[in-house]
């Protein structure tokens, strides 16, 4: 066991950059992919290679396989995180830039609090989260209201809908990991997670037609690489980041990825996108950001982990 300060501190400084840029750079790759590629097949090719992978080597590092009724809540969780969240997120990235539809899924932490006021009780509505709520939903309402003379697009609401419904779906499954029976090891349940998810897209896929419109030869290397970043460094690499970082720092620390990575996903989507950055972005970035920022700040009325599960953004 190394126990070297200075590494240890090199190696903390590393990871976070991981799960703030490498999560934050993942919007643009979808958005890259799903140009070319149908996308809940992509969604289903990222998932189903990504669960495979970590569910072979946690075998192989002395990890069991879940129990029957472990795979029953994996299923579960896998069909609302990775076919409704997931499968909405790269449907949705066919008609809204890949920074505003990191913002709109920033709003997960205000979906996250009221699941816990509502459910949980682990959560009480105070002034304080009332404030936040209000202002990320201003946000929003600032990228989507196309009376707002702020120049730039509106986000598409089609899109924006879908969007939203993905951070519901996110926050109730956070919700039902906390009830569901799992495996002690994170990693085996996101990996199990993942597996499940990526079978039932491949199903979705099928009964959307889109293998019908799918031609792999016709895909071009840059959006093929885009699925390969997807699957290695966003899914298992940044996972395995997260991973380490959530056993050796304090959720609240590790937990600032939830703001981090939207800005990062903005300014990539401008200066590699070629996205807009009017005033309207940076205004609704701001608003949903600051909501972000007040209910993360929130203390819980007893400790409530962040879900392993929801690192695989």
């Amino acid at each position: 066991m190394d126990t070297n300060p200075g590494h240890q501190r090199g190696m903390t400084v590393l990871a976070f950059a991981i799960i703030y840029f490498v999560w934050g750079s993942t919007f643009l790759a979808i958005r890259v992919g799903v140009a070319e590629m149908p996308p809940l097949i992509m969604a289903a090719m990222r998932f189903l290679a990504a669960g495979l992978a970590m569910c072979v080597w946690l075998l192989a590092s002395g990890e069991r396989l879940p129990t029957p009724r472990q795979w029953l809540s994996a299923s579960v969780l896998g069909f609302v995180m990775f076919v409704v969240d997931y499968g909405l997120l790269f449907w949705a990235e066919t008609r809204v830039p890949s920074g505003l539809a990191a913002v709109v899924l920033a709003t997960i932490p205000l979906f996250m609090a009221l699941a816990e006021i509502l459910f949980l009780r682990t959560q009480r509505l105070t002034p304080r989260l009332v404030l936040a709520l209000l202002v990320g939903l201003a946000g929003v309402a600032v990228l989507m209201i196309r009376s707002l003379n702020l120049g730039g697009e509106p986000v598409d609401t089609l899109g924006a809908v879908a969007l939203l419904t993905g951070s519901i779906s996110w926050s109730i499954a956070s919700v039902l990991t906390r009830k569901f029976p799992l495996p002690e090891s994170k990693a085996m349940s996101a990996g199990a997670q993942m597996l499940t998810g990526g079978v039932m897209l491949t199903i979705f896929a099928g009964s959307f037609g889109e293998y019908r419109d799918f031609h792999p030869g016709a895909v071009s290397s840059k959006a093929w690489f885009s699925l390969v970043y997807l699957i290695v460094a966003g899914s298992i690499i940044a996972f395995t980041a997260y991973t380490w970082l959530i056993h050796r720092e304090s959720p609240t620390k590790v937990g600032t990825y939830a703001y981090v990575n939207p800005v990062v996903a903005v300014i990539l989507g401008y200066a590699l996108g070629g996205e807009t950055l009017g005033m309207r972005t940076i205004l609704g970035t701001l608003c949903v950001l600051t909501s972000v920022v007040l209910i993360t700040r929130t203390k819980a009325r007893q400790p409530a982990p962040i879900p392993a599960e929801k690192a695989t953004r």
